[in-house]
């Protein structure tokens, strides 16, 4: 058994593996770390190998316990990856977007692939047919916009909303809901399209916070896949287990 970690900039999301298998996964915040893994270690007795990847601070001291328990692989510059990275600088792509890019190689071989993660930020990452990671786009994720609308204006009321009635806001609330959730299906949809027009048979895979909602709002045809980036961990891990 081994256990996959994306240590994100709000959560912490694991999975549990039996080979390819998931037989249990969870989302907490990042506070309670060394506690909930120790208890999944209890739990889940046959576990050999944990992966991390992080894009926060994992503190140290709980990874210095944590590798106590069990062999501990940090996704970094030198793992083991099932692409050909064409980033023009790769040591600063961030270890969620690696893992997007592994599960789309392992689960869509030979495929022209668009993974969109929508977290804190909304990400972009492309995998062409060729194997080859060519990049993609970031931009700020749903919460970031309307926390950008209250913090830089002098009365904008901070909205937590994913409900989207109308385009036409009838109120300050709604308005700031329309500006926001519209825009972003409207952005997603877009990018979706300037990649269809370059790249023929487009696989285009949508993961992250926000998925619920998007997958309902999106008119272009997508895989909705709430753990893959935890299968792309997974996978890594298997091409590094003996390294």
């Amino acid at each position: 058994m081994t256990i996959a970690i994306d240590a994100g900039n709000t959560f912490v999301k694991i999975a549990v593996f039996q080979s390819d298998i998931i037989l249990y996964s969870e989302r907490f915040r990042s506070g309670d770390f060394l506690g909930k893994i120790s208890g999944l270690l209890k739990q889940y007795g046959e576990v050999t190998d944990i992966i991390i990847a992080s894009v926060a601070d994992v503190f140290e001291k709980d990874l210095e316990e944590l590798q106590k328990m069990v062999k501990v692989h940090i996704l970094g510059t030198l793992t083991v990856l099932p692409f050909k990275n064409r980033y023009a600088t790769p040591g600063t792509l961030g270890a969620d977007r690696v893992a997007l890019v592994s599960a789309a190689c392992r689960e869509y071989p030979g495929q022209n692939v668009l993974v969109i993660d929508s977290g804190t930020c909304i990400t972009y990452d492309f995998l062409n047919a060729e194997g080859e990671y060519l990049g993609g786009a970031i931009s700020p994720g749903i919460q970031m916009r309307y926390k950008a609308l209250h913090t830089f204006t002098a009365r904008l009321p901070l909205i937590d909303s994913t409900r989207l009635d109308d385009f036409i806001g009838n109120s300050t609330a709604s308005s700031i809901s329309s500006g926001v959730l519209n825009g972003v299906v409207n952005e997603i949809d877009g990018v979706i399209d300037q990649y269809k027009e370059r790249f023929e048979h487009l696989t285009v895979i949508l993961t992250g916070g926000d998925l619920d909602f998007l997958s309902k709002q999106l008119k272009s045809s997508i895989f909705a896949n709430s753990n893959f980036l935890l299968k792309g961990l997974n996978y890594i891990l298997e091409l590094n287990k003996n390294q």
